[in-house]
């Protein structure tokens, strides 16, 4: 039997079984707010993956490992900024939006809570903020979907468009049918897929030079400035900036509606603590691996003197020269699993927009809750569609998209997100033009091709804007005020909660 008999067939395994998930939680989908929000019930450890499996996509698998392949711990930095920035996100963030969005008015979408938290009866900040979300999630999904195409051509010699519409369609059918659970629960398979490639491909490529003595002195030849964080350059201005810009990708997890849509998810305000500590866990052994793929990857080519034309497939290689062909297959699984889990995730967020967002705000009667289930459904696929349409004559690197629009969400939603969670005084109009000055900022940046990664410049200017118009714009509200108050005291103090518990 062929290795590529063995590797097929364990993508397929793996398809079946998020199809199967996908009708699992089908059959305990019944309500809208069930669809959209699985009826706020993930518990911490759901909650936790899920938010890890849809955060990193196909970049912890292929992106970073390549990165440090090619540039060594210098390109660290970037996974150094994100853990830190979802650090804060879990440990300030997640609860108090657990709290906030249930007692403002049950919001079950970011731009729903922005409506009812700010009072904003005009509806402007709602539907701006859902077309903004419309807008860069289309072209997210679109980029996971060439991600697809491109794995699929590479890994097994299809076709582009073929690889691309076999991705498109298993997503599509337990996203479907499944709704926020089924995405959720797939991403709990896919993320503990993630991790395990992570932790085992690094530690068989060691174990296949020689130990860690030779894996060290090995790249020590080939690349000597590797093990260095800053890359053996002097400590310049370029430097510090390209470090600083790394950094600052932390910045985006305030304002990324995929991941706190999680948040809002759990079951109460006292998961946030146990989810936290899984996701971190998960999170920071995951990036380790890649790191760690990365070195001793360039090690393992080097000491055999394998010429690898794409940085980015060192973890595939790896997985192909070193394990069975099974074993192999359920590691390009993975590969699938990171890039699945985030097209999910988006496109249940989309389709929230598009009916809670956006449908409900200009119908005129109040639909059914069968309805409004059914229209989510139709607005997946409709996503979908648009996504595979833009997929099919992809323009520019995938990389650069999704770091456009990790930027455009961290500083169009991100001080948004803090302020309204945090600060009395935020304002509808405060929102509105913060957001606005934060989306422009960061077009205008990108346009200018600035050295400094845009969310920087894009999150202060939405900062400095929010507060400055909320401060002329404020009136002092009493309801608004007790529930700025109720959600701090439910938030001040909670009992503790078991990562196990249901």
């Amino acid at each position: 039997m062929s290795d590529e008999v063995f590797q097929i067939g364990a993508i397929v395994l793996y398809f079946a079984a998020m199809i199967a998930i996908g009708l699992y939680a089908y059959k305990r989908t019944e309500s809208h707010e069930d669809y959209m929000l699985a009826g706020r019930k993930l518990p911490p450890w759901v909650a936790a993956l899920s938010a890890g499996a849809s955060d990193m996509s196909g970049w912890i698998m292929l992106g970073l490992p390549g990165a440090i392949y090619v540039s060594g711990l210098i390109e660290g930095w970037i996974a150094v900024g994100l853990t830190i920035g979802a650090y804060l996100n879990w440990k300030f963030v997640a609860p108090r939006l657990r709290a906030y969005t249930e007692r403002s008015r049950n919001s079950i979408t970011v731009p729903s809570f922005f409506e009812n938290r700010l009072r904003d009866t005009s509806r402007v900040l709602r539907i701006a903020s859902g077309l903004v979300i419309l807008v860069f999630f289309t072209f997210y999904v679109a980029s996971m979907m060439v991600a697809g195409g491109v794995f699929f051509e590479q890994s097994f010699g299809s076709t582009y468009l073929t690889g691309m519409l076999i991705v498109a369609g298993v997503t599509l059918v337990y996203t479907l049918f499944g709704g926020f659970l089924g995405a959720s629960l797939t991403d709990v398979v896919q993320g503990t897929l993630m991790m395990l490639a992570l932790l085992i491909l690094p530690v068989a490529a060691v174990v296949a030079i020689g130990g860690l003595g030779p894996t060290f002195e090995e790249l020590g030849t080939v690349a000597p400035d590797h093990l260095s964080l800053l890359g053996g350059a002097a400590l310049t201005g370029a430097t510090v900036v390209s470090v600083i810009s790394a950094l600052a990708w932390g910045l985006g997890y305030f304002g990324q509606p995929h991941i706190i849509v999680r948040f809002m998810a759990m079951k109460n305000v006292a998961s946030a603590k146990p989810a936290r500590r899984i996701g971190m866990t998960w999170m920071i052994v995951s990036l380790l691996g890649a790191i760690a793929g990365g070195l001793t990857g360039l090690a393992f080519v080097s000491s055999r003197g394998i010429e690898l034309g794409d940085p980015e497939t060192v973890m595939l290689l790896l997985a192909q020269t070193l394990f069975h062909p099974l074993v192999a297959g359920l590691v390009l699984a993975a590969v699938l699993a990171a890039i699945m889990s985030t097209v999910s995730s988006q496109l249940i967020v989309c389709s929230s927009v598009l009916v809670e967002d956006l449908y409900k705000v200009v119908a005129r009667r109040d639909p059914s809750k069968t309805f409004l289930v059914t229209m989510g459904r139709a607005c997946v696929l409709a996503v979908a569609g648009v996504g595979i349409l833009l997929a099919m004559n992809p323009g520019g690197t995938i990389l650069e998209l999704v770091g456009f629009a990790w930027a455009g969400f961290g500083a169009s939603f991100g001080p948004i997100i803090l302020l309204s969670l945090f600060w009395r005084k935020l304002t509808n109009w405060g929102a509105l033009a913060g957001m606005v000055a934060g989306a422009a900022t960061v077009f205008i940046w990108d346009a200018a091709g600035f050295a400094l990664y845009e969310i920087i410049p894009g999150f202060v200017m939405n900062l400095i804007v929010s507060v400055a118009v909320s401060l002329a714009t404020f009136r002092d509200n009493a309801d608004v005020t007790e529930e700025f108050d109720d959600t701090v005291a439910m938030t001040a103090s909670v009992p503790t909660v078991k990562a196990e518990s249901s």
